[in-house]
This record gives C-alpha cells, structure tokens and sequence, in this order.
C-alpha cells in the first residue's frame, strides 16, 4: 500500500529530486576533478568518474521525469509514466560503461605503480563529497518512499554506491599516507565491481518495469482482500497489474450472481473500483463483470 499524495504533490517533488541530483553531481564532479588533479589516485579517479556519469544520468531524469508527468493525450492514453523506466535503463548503461573504464585503469595502475600526492587535499574533499551525497540520498529515499519513481530510485541506488565508494577511497588514501600505495588500486577496482552490480540492478528494475511485471503477491493479496470485502462478490478471476510511472494499472473480473439486476452489478463493481483505488495514491481501475455460472473454476 502506498503513502497518500496527490498528483500535484507527486510532481512537486519529483521536479525537486530531479533538480537537486544534478545540482550535487556538478558540485562533486568541480570539488573531484581539483582533488584527482593534485594527488592522481586511482580510487579517486573512480570517484570523479562515477560523477561525470551521475551528471549524465541526472540530466537523463530530469527530461524523463519531465516528460514522463505529461498527462495522457491521444497518442499516449495511459500516459508518459514508461519514460521513468527507459531512463533508468539508459543510466544502467552508462554505470556499467563507467564501471569497465575504471576497471582497466585500475589494472593499468597496478601493472605501474605510482606514488600519490597531496593526500590531505583528496581526504577533505572526499569528506566533503560524503557528507553531500549523504543529504542527497535521504532527500530521495524520501521522495521515492512518497512517490515511488523507478527513475529517482535508480537515481538513489547509485548515488548509495557513491557512499560505499567515498568511504572506500577516504580509506585507500589514508593507507597510502602509510605506504600501502597499491591499496588505492585495489579498491579501485572494488569499486569498479561494485558500480558493475548496481547498474545490473538497475538494468533488472527497469526491465520489469517495461515489460509490464505483475505487482508483488503481497500487493495482489491486498487487492483481492479488497474486492473480497465488497457485499455481493461471489469472487474474482483474470487479475491483472501493472505499474507505469506513478500510476498503477488494475483489470479484474467479477463474480456476481446470475439474475442480478444490470443497475446493482454496476454499482457493486463502482464500490469494488473504490476499495482498490483506496490502497494506491495513483489508480486505474478496470472491472468486468461475469454471471458466476460462467466463472472459471480455478481462480487468483
């Protein structure tokens, strides 16, 4: 069941989380490219890649997003809500090319080693890198938990990894200030794995958004407790879900009794359409109805 908000408010804050991710990648990718510069760390490089691909993947979400809260028209009448999706699958791509760069760079550095400099100027932008992705991902935990954007949540999922990532490199350098220079490397190519990982999840997240995956069995429960709860319902057959941007898509069939009046099953099958549309913020609902006589005998 999701939290509550109205289209508008939904909106609101998907244009603020879109706005905001490319705000903080700018700033990082400025405060990185100087550190990377000064001391020519690997883990650091990795860092400052994974930014130039956050930059790229936030301007991917912010015209998605933008484009993907059009309401319905003619040509789209269920809407633009796939647009969250094929963006998230765009930025699994450019994780995943991101992740292979660092990797051979990685290598290259472990083949011929080098010593690094101004350990003390990466470690304070590191922190600094930290403590603004942080902010960052518990305002779009937020905005996902409200929302529920495929696009702002892979946007989070990898801007998590740039967590783990800082924390690793803040350790790498402080190795290095102890002579453990090939650590850097190392963990760079930790790093590297790890990015691989996320934008495989991504990549799985988005397909199944496409593809139109059914809800999970816990929500369909849900659903289906909901039309239970209707007086009238003999039972129900051929549930249907999916879920396209904010808005989730339900079709079902009913069973009424066989000699009810046309005028009562519509109405039973308006309060059905309501108890359902109660457990999701943004709902479309679509409710047949068939003679129990002709219901199949194995149901949902």
């Amino acid at each position: 069941m999701t939290n509550q908000i109205s289209s508008e408010q939904r909106n609101r804050l998907l244009r603020w989380a879109s706005t905001a991710s490319i705000i903080v990648a700018l700033v990082l990718v400025l405060t990185k490219i100087i550190a990377w510069w000064l001391s020519d760390s690997v883990s650091l490089l990795a860092s400052l890649i994974d930014s130039l691909m956050d930059v790229g993947a936030s301007m991917i979400n912010f015209f998605a997003i933008r484009y993907a809260l059009k309401p319905a028209d003619d040509d789209h009448r269920f809407g633009h809500g796939k647009a969250e999706a094929l963006a998230s699958l765009m930025q699994s791509f450019l994780i995943a090319a991101s992740a292979c760069f660092l990797m051979f760079y990685a290598i290259e550095r472990i083949a011929h080693p080098r010593d690094l400099t101004q350990e003390s100027i990466a470690l304070s932008v590191m922190a600094f890198s930290l403590v603004l992705t942080l902010s960052l991902v518990a305002f779009q935990r937020y905005v996902v938990s409200k929302t529920k954007s495929s696009a702002i949540a892979a946007d989070s999922l990898h801007y998590v990894s740039d967590i783990l990532s800082n924390v690793a490199i803040i350790a790498a350098l402080v190795l290095s200030v102890y002579g453990y220079v090939e650590a850097d490397a190392y963990i760079g190519i930790a790093i590297a794995l790890y990015i691989a990982y996320s934008a495989y999840h991504i990549a799985r997240e988005a397909s199944d958004l496409l593809l139109d995956k059914e809800l999970d069995e816990g929500v369909r429960e849900q659903i289906g407790e909901a039309v239970m709860s209707v007086d009238g319902v003999y039972g129900y057959h051929d549930l249907r879900t999916r879920q396209s941007g904010g808005a989730t898509f339900i079709q079902l069939h009913l069973e009424l009794p066989d000699n009810m009046p046309l005028i009562e099953a519509h109405s039973i099958a308006d309060r059905v359409e309501k108890r359902v549309k109660a457990l999701f913020a943004e709902a479309e609902v679509l409710v047949h109805q068939d003679p129990k006589s002709i219901a199949p005998t194995e149901h949902d």
